[in-house]
C-alpha cells in the first residue's frame, strides 16, 4: 500500500511528455499570433501617431505587399519566377491613370497629347471616361497578358530561367513601347497631375488616411485568401508542382492549367497594387514598370522568406523601409547600403528573415523542452533515492 502511494498521501500521475517538435510548432504558432496581433493593432492606429507624409509612405509600402503576395504565390509556391512584373503593376497603374487624367482635363484633350500634336482622343482612351471601366481594366487587363503569356510558356514546358528570361523580354519590349509612343502614354514622363478620384479630392488628408485603411484592407483580404488557397489542395497541388512537374503529369493532373492559373491571378494582384499606387503616389511612368523595378519586387520576397506569405509582407516593408530610412540619412551611398542588405540576405539567409526567424524559435522551444526534461529526470532521481531510503528506514525498523 505504500507503495501505491505518495508520502502526501496523493497517487502519483503519470502524464505523456509532449514530443519536442509539437513543442516548437505550438510556441511557433503562439509568437506569430502575438506579433500578427502586434502588427495590426500599429498598423490600424499608425495615422493617429504618424504624419501625414510617413502615412503615405508606410500605405505605399503596404501597396507593395499585396504585389509580393502575388510573387510570392508563383515563386514561392508554384516555382515560377518572374522578372517581368513590373509590366503587369505597370498595366493596372495605367488604367487607373487613364481615368483620373480624363477626370482632371474636364472634357479637354490631355495636356501632353496636345504638345505632342495628337488632335482628338484616341478610340482606346473613351471607355476609360468611366471609373467602373477603369478599375475592372486595370485588373482584367494584367491578367489577360499573365495567361497569355504563361499558357504559350508553360504548354511548351519552358521553365526556370528560360521563363525569367522571356519575362524580362516582355519588360523590354512594354517599357519600348510605352516610351515610344509618347502621344497615348506621355512617353518617359508618363502620366501625372490627378485631382480627384469618384469626387474626392485626393491631395485631401482625409482621402488620403481613408485610403490608408482602403489598402490596409485590401492587403487583409488578399492575405486571407491566400493562406485559405495555400492550406488548401489547391496550395498542395502548387507545392508539387514546384518539387515535381512531371510526377504531377504522372498523377493526372494538368500542371499547365494551375501554373497559368496562379500566374494569371498574380498578374491581377499586380494590377490591384497598380490601382492603389497611383491613387496614392499621383504619378506613374515607365521607369516604375522596367526590369529594375520587376528585380527589386522579387527581392522583397526573397527578403522576407519565399513560400512564406508573412516573409512577403514582412519583406516588402522592411526593404521600403531601408530604401527610404538609407537614402534619406546616407544620400550619397545609400544604395551601397541596400545594395549590401541584398547581398548579405541572398548569401548567409537563403530562406530569409522570417525562415531565420521560425527556425530560431523552433531551436529555443526545443532547447527548453531538453532542459526541461533533463531537470525532471534529475528530479526524479532524488525522490527515487529519498523513497528508497525510506523504505530501508521502514523495513529495518520492522
Amino acid at each position: 500500500m505504500g507503495n501505491s502511494t505518495s508520502a502526501s498521501g496523493g497517487r502519483y500521475k503519470k502524464t505523456r511528455p509532449i514530443p519536442a517538435p509539437e513543442r516548437a510548432e505550438g510556441a511557433l504558432r503562439r509568437a506569430k499570433i502575438a506579433i500578427t496581433m502586434l502588427l495590426v493593432t500599429l498598423l490600424v492606429i499608425a495615422p493617429n501617431f504618424m504624419t501625414e507624409f510617413r502615412l503615405s509612405l508606410l500605405a505605399k509600402y503596404l501597396t507593395f505587399a499585396i504585389l509580393a503576395l502575388g510573387i510570392d504565390l508563383i515563386w514561392g509556391y508554384a516555382g515560377i519566377l518572374s522578372l517581368g512584373h513590373g509590366v503587369f503593376f505597370g498595366l493596372g497603374a495605367y488604367s487607373m491613370a487613364m481615368h483620373l487624367k480624363l477626370v482632371a482635363s474636364d472634357g479637354a484633350l490631355p495636356d501632353f497629347m496636345s504638345w505632342s500634336g495628337v488632335e482628338s482622343l484616341p478610340w482606346f482612351w473613351m471607355p476609360f471616361e468611366s471609373a467602373v471601366f477603369a478599375l475592372a481594366a486595370a485588373v482584367v487587363l494584367p491578367m489577360l497578358l499573365a495567361g497569355a503569356l504563361g499558357y504559350l510558356t508553360f504548354r511548351n514546358r519552358i521553365r526556370g530561367a528560360f521563363f525569367s528570361i522571356l519575362s524580362q523580354a516582355l519588360v523590354l519590349i512594354i517599357v519600348t513601347l510605352f516610351i515610344g509612343r509618347q502621344g497615348f502614354t506621355g512617353g518617359t514622363n508618363g502620366l501625372t497631375n490627378f485631382h480627384s478620384f469618384l469626387g474626392f479630392n485626393l491631395n485631401d488628408t482625409s482621402t488620403k488616411i481613408a485610403l490608408y485603411y482602403v489598402v490596409l484592407l485590401l492587403l487583409g483580404l488578399v492575405y486571407l485568401l491566400g493562406r485559405l488557397a495555400v492550406r488548401g489542395r489547391f496550395g498542395r497541388i502548387l507545392t508539387a508542382i514546384r518539387d515535381g512537374e512531371n510526377r504531377v503529369r504522372f498523377l493526372g493532373y494538368d500542371p499547365v492549367a494551375y501554373k497559368v492559373f496562379v500566374f494569371s491571378l498574380s498578374g491581377g494582384l499586380a494590377g490591384l497594387a497598380g490601382i492603389l499606387f497611383v491613387l496614392l503616389e499621383g504619378i506613374i511612368s515607365p521607369a516604375q514598370m522596367g526590369i529594375v523595378p520587376s528585380i527589386e519586387m522579387v527581392l522583397w520576397v526573397a527578403i522576407g522568406g519565399r513560400g512564406t506569405l508573412a516573409g512577403a509582407v514582412f519583406g516588402a516593408l522592411l526593404t521600403n523601409w531601408a530604401k527610404t530610412s538609407f537614402s534619406e540619412s546616407f544620400p550619397e551611398g545609400w544604395l551601397f547600403f541596400l545594395g549590401g542588405l541584398f547581398v548579405i540576405v541572398v548569401l548567409f539567409l537563403p530562406r530569409g528573415i522570417v525562415g531565420v526567424w521560425t527556425d530560431v524559435i523552433r531551436w529555443t522551444s526545443e532547447r527548453r523542452g531538453s532542459r526541461g526534461k533533463t531537470a525532471a529526470g534529475s528530479g526524479g532521481s532524488g525522490v527515487g533515492g529519498d523513497g528508497t531510503g525510506a523504505g530501508s528506514s521502514v523495513g529495518h525498523a520492522g
